[in-house]
């Protein structure tokens, strides 16, 4: 029997046009099913967003969530096909918003429209499909011959077709001469019902850290009405307490009840406070470690904790928590 599979199509550059203001999302998603030919499943189709992904935000990810969840019994998969540029954020959004959800969703894309003859669109399409009718239950990324957990994904080249990263984990997937392949990996199946839950708080700040960074910055965000605020950090995650005072800035920031979550600026392993004096200083002034999340998760992961209104000793709980496979806690 044919798995039931649902495409959802929000636009991007996989079903962009060429226009006077450069290229703009047209095609429908049936649009590019046709381009697909023959494909051993049962498709429907249902066009939600046309957008640029660099237009996408956080009403954009409530709403996709909200349609995921209202079609999640009808289907055996879904796949998002989304513009790759914020493709990451959506992946890792999604994974807090709709935990445990019974079905796999494939998120893809493209590095250039389904309409040109060179396009990694029918590969990255047909791909997606093959993981929404085999993939456990989950929230994923499919690109460039690779099934990648959304939550760990990282779009890392601009034009190249290998644009995604597994970052820290590897792929779940991957497409050889004999077929999708899939790692020995032991995802969690956690066998509580799905709950939609859509509450975030977008007030928050990423903010890289560079020689020279005023820390004063940090609270021009908070008096602004940032609530939370991501800090990439050097190497294991330290920062800067001579002169510019980063460290003591953190410990006045969350004794405000503004949680810093302190990450690195390395793409792959994780951040360690505990290892430098620089990290330790950072620790006790109360920095949440990120460890090996991406920025993308941790941004996302922060807005959802803030949206559930859990203040800062329980955000630190949040971050000391594997919700799905998003971090590695040891």
């Amino acid at each position: 029997m044919q798995k039931k599979l649902l495409l959802l199509s929000t636009g991007g550059t996989i079903a962009s046009v060429v226009s006077d203001s450069g290229l703009v999302p047209k095609e429908s998603g049936e649009d590019l099913l046709k381009l697909l030919g023959e494909i051993p499943y049962d498709i429907d189709v249902k066009d939600i967003l046309q957008l640029d992904s660099s237009n996408m935000q956080p009403e954009e990810w409530k709403f996709i969530a909200e349609k995921i969840y209202e079609y999640r019994k009808d289907y055996d998969g879904i796949v998002l096909s989304h513009g790759t540029d914020t493709m990451a954020y959506t992946a890792s959004m999604l994974t807090f918003m709709l935990q445990n959800i019974e079905i796999p969703v494939i998120l893809t894309g493209s590095q250039v429209p389904i309409n040109v003859v060179l396009s990694d669109a029918p590969d990255n399409l047909r791909l997606a499909f093959a993981a929404a009718a085999s993939c456990q239950p989950g929230i994923y990324l499919a690109f460039d011959r690779k099934i990648m957990l959304g939550c760990r994904t990282v779009k890392v080249r601009t034009t190249n077709f290998n644009a995604f990263e597994s970052v820290n984990v590897p792929p779940v997937a991957r497409v050889t001469s004999d077929g999708l392949i899939f790692n020995n990996q032991n995802h969690k199946k956690d066998k509580q019902p799905c709950i939609l839950n859509t509450d975030i708080d977008s007030r928050v700040s990423l903010v890289k850290l560079f020689p020279g960074f005023d820390p004063k910055l940090l609270f021009a965000m908070a008096d602004s009405g940032c609530k939370g605020i991501v800090i990439e950090g050097y190497g294991l995650g330290g920062m800067n307490y001579i002169r510019r005072n980063t460290v003591a800035a953190i410990g006045k920031l969350i004794r405000r009840g503004i949680p810093v979550i302190a990450s690195s600026q390395c793409l792959y392993e994780r951040s360690d406070l505990t290892k430098y004096e620089v990290g330790r200083l950072a620790l006790l002034e109360g920095a949440i470690s990120a460890r090996d999340m991406t920025s993308e998760s941790a941004i996302t992961k922060l807005m959802w904790a803030l949206g559930q209104g859990m203040d800062v000793h329980e955000v630190a709980e949040f971050f000391d928590t594997d919700v799905a496979n998003e971090v590695t806690i040891e």
